[in-house]
């Protein structure tokens, strides 16, 4: 790859993999899955996708810090760790993959990516809407490097578990649908950036107050996840992003 940001990052995915404990095997599916769609990106800047590619590493390393930090405070004993991660963290064990990856993306995209951003898009640059717009597109070209690992990953969670005929005749409309529900997200975290922004201008207690909103919201989104039926199909009509409501 040639970016150490990144290979680190990759690095430290690696290293928890293999030191998993049996009490923390639903937690493998989430952390192969985040660690190759890492290698992705690193690829996608390689290959000149991005019109920032030292900012777009930059903020790799810093969202996989959230996830990172998370993962060990809860080895730790859980203190300070998020709700949508604790739920995520404890998840069941007879959990299908496909769940157990849909609550570490709600995790890590709905709370932890607003975040982020908001820690590589300083307030000056928030003044510079030329700048702001290039951020904006950098951050919306990740959606092709994850669109391109829709199939494959899907592929990967077939080996995981058992497909019924049904789910085997969904899989095209699935893979469709987790693109749609990616895309839309993301969408909607620029949204919550663009608030959490707005917050941190007022004061650091405003901006607590936001993202503890952003904290339940993501929370809440867990009962979609863990509803009965096709959730991918479920996501692609209701949505899987949140949004931060106008403050009150």
């Amino acid at each position: 790859m040639g970016h150490g940001g990144i290979e680190a990052v990759v690095a430290a995915l690696q290293e928890r993999l293999d030191t998993l404990t049996p009490a923390e095997e639903t937690r493998r599916e989430f952390l192969a899955t985040y660690q190759r769609t890492t290698t992705a990106v690193a690829g996608a800047v390689d290959r000149g996708v991005f019109e920032d590619p030292e900012w777009v590493e930059a903020w790799d390393v810093v969202f996989a810090d959230l996830y990172l930090k998370a993962f060990d405070a809860e080895r730790s004993g859980g203190a300070g760790v998020s709700r949508p991660w604790r739920l995520a963290f404890d998840a069941p064990a007879d959990l299908p993959p496909l769940r157990q990856v849909l609550l570490g993306i709600n995790a890590h995209v709905n709370y932890d990516l607003p975040q982020a951003l908001l820690a590589v898009i300083p307030v000056e640059q928030f003044d510079d809407p030329a700048l702001l717009e290039s951020r904006r597109r950098d951050h919306e070209r990740i959606d092709g490097v994850l669109a391109d690992r829709v199939a494959a990953e899907d592929a990967e969670l077939a080996t995981k578990s058992a497909r019924t005929l049904l789910d085997r005749a969904l899989r095209p409309l699935n893979q469709r649908a987790s693109k749609r529900f990616l895309q839309e997200s993301r969408r909607k975290v620029w949204h919550n950036t663009v608030e959490l922004h707005h917050a941190r201008l007022i004061s650091p207690e405003a901006y607590a107050v936001r993202l503890a909103e952003l904290e339940l919201l993501s929370a809440a989104k867990i009962a979609d996840l863990l509803a009965p039926g096709q959730v991918l199909l479920r996501l692609a009509v209701a949505g899987f992003g949140v949004v931060l409501p106008p403050p009150a």
